[in-house]
């Protein structure tokens, strides 16, 4: 017998995978936990039915929501992420030894262990010493900042249950004050294609807009999300990612990155017209 995971991506659209094994199934107070083998994307989180996390394509997703920023602003030395409970964006984030301290706030203390059990490729530096997880709601976190960060990146689920209140105004206005004066803002931006997704996207890119001086949206394709085709916003205080994206110093590194170049970076800005439009308010 074969088993099957199904996303339903629209009302209209469902998006299957052969699995080979349920590893792991729980629920918490928030929301509906599980971990599948798969034959083609390797170990898969999924929350409330929707795909997470999946070994074979996870890097091009953690690659682009941590490395832009870095490469725009190498100077960054404080950085806290909101969600990303897989653990993926702060294994990216350990990468630059120039980061002093990274904050992890996860409002699912079971998305965590779960990670950290059971997938190991995203959760594996977790216990870096430059790391604090704390569970709790990463609106009211954002709330109460005294140190202000260089860096926030909101890795969230998408913008219902748990993860509505982070793609609210209220919610960006408390990033923005969060930042210091060279501060960056990424967030995951949702899919432009289907329009249950597009909607809350336009929303959040607007409400960004009103208070960042720069207010910037860049894409990328993920296979296991919906539709593959995804966006990240990008929003500064002060900071230009093409203008001011410092290849030679980024190279300098010498990160062995699955997906992330910075030619990629450059490219990543130049988005559709349908996207450009939707962004504009125009479709």
């Amino acid at each position: 017998m074969q088993l099957w995971f199904s996303e339903k991506h629209t009302e209209d659209v469902l998006f299957s995978i052969k699995i080979d094994k349920h590893v792991y199934t729980g629920k918490s107070d928030y929301q509906q936990v599980d971990i599948f083998d798969t034959p083609e994307f390797g170990r898969m989180l999924t929350i409330d039915g929707i795909v997470m996390v999946a070994e074979k394509d996870e890097a091009i997703y953690h690659d682009m929501i941590t490395h832009v920023a870095l490469a725009t602003n190498p100077a960054i030395k404080r950085a806290l992420v909101i969600g990303g409970g897989d653990g993926g964006t702060v294994r990216e984030l350990t990468r630059y030894k120039t980061i002093g301290k990274i904050d992890m706030v996860d409002i699912d203390s079971l998305v965590v262990e779960a990670s950290r059990e059971h997938i190991k490729q995203t959760s594996c530096k977790l216990d870096d010493p430059r790391v604090d997880v704390y569970f709790e709601d990463g609106t009211k976190y954002v709330k109460k900042i005294e140190e202000k960060y260089d860096l926030i990146i909101v890795d969230s689920t998408d913008p219902i249950g748990p993860g509505e209140g982070l793609f609210t105004g209220e919610f960006y206005s408390d990033c923005y004050n969060a930042l210091t004066d060279d501060g960056i803002l990424i967030n995951q931006h949702e899919t432009p294609y289907y329009e249950i997704y597009a909607n809350p996207m336009m929303r959040a890119h607007h409400r960004i807009k009103e208070l960042f001086p720069v207010c910037m949206v860049y894409q990328t394709h993920i296979p296991t999300y919906q539709s593959g085709h995804w966006l990240f916003g990008f929003a500064s205080k002060k900071f230009n990612p093409i203008k001011d994206l410092d290849a030679d110093a980024w190279n300098a590194l010498g990160l062995d990155t699955y997906y992330y170049n910075t030619n990629v970076h450059v490219g990543a800005f130049a988005l559709p017209n349908y996207v450009v439009k939707k962004l504009a308010g125009e479709l």
